[in-house]
């Protein structure tokens, strides 16, 4: 029954979104205020009921373990805690496509509530999301069914990847997915201006919200997608170049392009035709990667799926939309308007410099990304491209972007000013040799970059700070008071980011040893004892549990489980946390010793300062958040006084 009416559910809202794109086309023709707007409006709202009933329907697909769905039996298994149950229904391919298609769903209702306020502008968005919708909704319906049948069902599922089960990996996906499709929303308003030939201010002001909240929820997702990776799998790292963390960047690169291009196209007409674009190009690479996800073309342990057909699907919406969109720009950029000029030191080149820097630094990724499948396409040898490519080529591009970010707000707008907004950062500067030499004492022997990248954590933070003591008090409403706050938080979270990086990058050597009970290693200055090793079994899987005391400090236990369901091991981290950084503790197998002793592999590590890490993309969200509030307040504030 639940999956019957699950399948009639999801083809209602492909339906739904197909009649939301052609009447709200038409309602768009006649002025967007007429009977087929409102009933595109209404079809979107059916849209989104029907999906988002259709989730509710595997949800409780999975609470009941009903086996006789092919994805619940895949991705579930009676003994899996409920929290894991539920989690599970967005944790593999087709359970977080029908997420993704519903939150497309959810973008679309709100182009109809707060999109573009001219009623022609807004049906026209309206519209082309429903576009974007369909074909998400066909590619689910057609290819990827979450409610397809298996006969005859089995008794037992096969449960979700153990190392998904995991609180982090609850809310993970569903903000990079509004991160992902809220990129969407500024792809529709901005082919739907080129339609309606709306200028390049009154279109950066449209999307300019919607770009806003996408990029701020891609960098939550992002970060704690780091934080996942960092304790769960055991390797000790938060950033490995992964193809699929790729994937994110890109599209993160090029949203934070976009947030700060469509400020000087709203504020000054500047670079309408590049803000566009970034709008257009974000969205497209934001498919790149649900493409590199899920086609199979790649192997990570992000990967959701390895089916090529659907890779084909992904692919022909990806061509769809890139044809559909950059022809657009290609026939209307040229109306869009320009504006008044502006001097090399403006505000306005600052950001243009550091929007060219984010979409090379983007454009490094990709070609690193995609080269070994073009390789292995055209019959050469399978290659691979890790970290030291990325690292020489992308870092360095970082780190000249980074050192123009605390500039800019100090610089007035259009006729430049470099030597008062210079003189206004004389703290700054005064502070550079000074986090140099402490850098290059207290990490002697660290890398060049690190050193570099901790000189400009100390840049980026002045900055912040001068920035929030400038810009707040002189704030008049709440509205600015919101966008200077949200600027320096965002701006000192880099900061953070860049000296949790350059401490991380000058960690000393892991220690790998086999200890018995009662037997040491050092790390760090520290003493790790390991004292004893228990069972610690859960519903779903059998494990060991190590205690190291960590002295002086804190008492780590990592575990070693097994997931019989799955027939797979695991390794769950030792985390011992102080201000210093992270003792980062896993166990192995047991080994008998000749004296019948045991004795367990141990890999220790120490992080420094990595709390940053977490503290700068905390802020860098607060900060967006901010800025999104802003904006809510100013568009208030603008209803509130029209006529």
């Amino acid at each position: 029954m639940i999956a019957e009416l699950g399948r009639f559910l999801i083809a209602l809202a492909l339906v739904a979104s197909i009649a939301q794109m052609l009447l709200s086309w038409a309602g768009a023709a006649r002025g967007g205020s007429d009977p087929y707007a409102r009933a595109g409006r209404t079809a979107s709202l059916a849209a989104l009921a029907t999906s988002g009933l259709g989730f509710a329907l595997l949800i409780a697909a999975f609470i009941q373990s009903d086996f006789s769905i092919a994805y619940v039996a895949g991705h579930s298994h009676v003994d899996k805690p409920l929290f894991y149950k539920v989690t599970a229904a967005w944790g593999g391919h087709e359970g977080s496509m029908l997420l993704w298609c519903l939150i497309l769903a959810l973008f679309g209702w709100g182009l109809t509530r707060v999109g573009p306020a001219d009623p022609a502008f807004r049906a026209r968005s309206v519209s082309l999301q429903g576009l974007l919708q369909s074909l998400f909704f066909a590619f689910l319906v057609f290819a990827s069914n979450p409610f397809d049948r298996l006969d005859p069902a089995p008794l037992q599922g096969r449960d979700l990847n153990p190392i998904l089960q995991d609180p982090a990996l609850a809310i993970h996906p569903p903000l990079l997915y509004f991160g992902y499709v809220g990129l969407s929303a500024a792809f529709a308003i901005a082919a739907a201006g080129l339609i309606q030939k709306t200028s390049g201010r009154e279109l950066a002001r449209a999307l300019r919200p919607w770009a806003i909240g996408a990029w701020t929820s891609l960098t939550a997702g992002i970060s704690l997608g780091a934080w996942w990776a960092y304790y769960e799998l055991g390797w000790g790292g938060w950033w490995f170049w992964d193809p699929v963390e790729n994937a994110s960047f890109m599209p993160w690169l090029l949203g934070a392009a976009l947030v700060h291009s469509a400020i000087a196209t709203e504020k000054r007409g500047a670079f309408p035709g590049w803000t566009v674009f970034l709008a257009l190009l974000a969205y497209v690479l934001s498919i790149l990667g649900a493409f590199l996800v899920r086609s199979g073309v790649i192997t990570s342990v992000h990967a959701f799926a390895l089916d090529p057909e659907r890779g084909v699907w992904i692919l022909a919406m990806l061509g769809v939309s890139a044809v559909a969109g950059f022809g657009l720009f290609a026939a209307r950029a040229s109306q869009l308007g320009e504006g008044d000029g502006f001097e090399p030191t403006s505000r306005e080149a600052f950001i243009g410099a550091n929007n060219l820097l984010l979409a090379a630094a983007a454009g490094v990724v990709l070609v690193g990304t995609l080269y070994p499948l073009f390789v292995e396409m055209f019959g050469g040898a399978p290659v691979s491209v890790g970290p030291p490519y990325f690292n020489a080529a992308a870092t360095p591009l970082l780190v000249l972007a980074l050192l123009l970010v605390p500039v800019a707000p100090f610089l007035p707008w259009a006729n430049g000013g470099a030597r008062p907004a210079l003189k206004q950062m004389r703290a700054a500067f005064l502070l550079l040799p000074v986090a140099l030499g402490g850098i290059a004492l207290v990490w002697f022997g660290a890398p060049v970059l690190a050193v570099i990248g901790g000189a400009l954590g100390v840049w980026a933070l002045a900055g912040a700070g001068m920035d929030i003591v400038r810009s707040y008090p002189a704030a008049q409403t709440p509205a600015l008071k919101f966008a200077a706050a949200g600027r320096a938080m965002a701006h000192a979270g880099l900061g953070f980011i860049a000296l949790g990086a350059a401490a991380d990058a000058s960690r000393p050597a892991d220690v790998n040893s086999a200890l018995a009970r009662g037997e040491s290693i050092e790390i760090a200055g520290r003493t790790l004892t390991l004292t004893e090793v228990r069972r610690a079994d859960g519903a779903n899987y059998l494990a060991d549990r190590a205690t190291l005391e960590v002295s002086p400090g804190s008492t780590v236990y990592p575990e070693r489980r097994f997931y019989w369901a799955a027939d797979q091991h695991t390794r769950e981290v030792g985390l011992g946390s102080s201000i210093a950084g992270d003792v980062y503790v896993s166990i192995g197998e047991a080994r008998p010793r000749d004296d019948g002793s045991a004795a367990y592999e141990i890999r220790a590590a120490f992080h420094p300062l990595v709390w940053m890490l977490g503290l700068g993309a905390s802020l860098i969200v607060l900060g967006g958040a901010g800025a999104l509030t802003a904006q809510v307040l100013t568009r208030r504030s603008a209803t509130q006084v029209s006529p």
